[in-house]
């Protein structure tokens, strides 16, 4: 989110350019820019807000070097774990989750919904990195309570890369406190923000 503190930092950091400069060039401060303070605060704070919100996501804005990839919205996704169950000796198969990522151009939030627990992320953020837009995030699984028996409350992280602008797929590796670890393959995408499994669900259907 942009902050109030920053947004007055920055006008007051014109202000004072323009009555320093008004000073050197006439040899008198002019200040009656200063009596439009509260003015060009709340202007600033508008345009910054509209900006954070809505219109990095814009074509022309994601072509700008520098401006985050829109990864926002429900994504389906193929997690496929590397655990191997001591019984059967043998991996769990891949399954179909739904990660819905909520995004500012500021910000990044990311929540995994499978059919048996929900992971909320505490650490979100998108990065270039040698030139490739990288997806962070730490999270905290929750399962659901009749299963928490043989799967506990645990924590992780993952990376995921970027592909393509506009966005076409995620891609990456997780890894968890239980000592387990997989990975996550993302290919279709909603705009819509669902709330569970069921909503996911219904979102995806019919997307490419």
């Amino acid at each position: 989110m942009i902050s109030g503190i920053l947004v007055r930092a920055i006008v007051v950091i014109v202000s004072a350019v323009f009555v320093i400069g008004s000073w050197v060039t006439t040899g008198a401060p002019n200040t009656s820019l200063l009596s439009l303070f509260s003015i060009a605060v709340l202007a600033c704070t508008i345009l910054l807000l509209t900006w954070d919100r809505w219109v990095w996501k814009w074509k022309v804005a994601q072509a700008i070097p520098g401006v985050s990839r829109d990864l926002s919205g429900t994504w389906q996704a193929r997690l496929e774990s590397f655990w191997i169950d001591p019984n059967s000796g043998k991996s769990p198969a891949p399954k179909t989750v739904y990660l819905v990522i909520r995004q500012t151009s500021s910000t990044a939030s990311v929540t995994l919904i499978s059919n048996e627990s929900k992971s909320k992320s505490s650490l979100a953020r998108v990065v270039k990195e040698d030139g490739s837009w990288l997806l962070h995030y730490v999270y905290t699984n929750e399962p659901r309570l009749e299963i928490r028996g043989r799967s506990p409350i645990h924590h992780g992280s993952a990376v995921l890369a970027v592909t393509g602008s506009p966005v076409k797929r995620l891609e990456g590796g997780y890894w968890t406190d239980r000592d387990s670890k997989g990975q996550l393959k993302l290919t279709k995408r909603s705009k819509k923000i669902a709330e569970d499994f069921e909503e996911a669900r219904e979102a995806l259907k019919g997307a490419r």
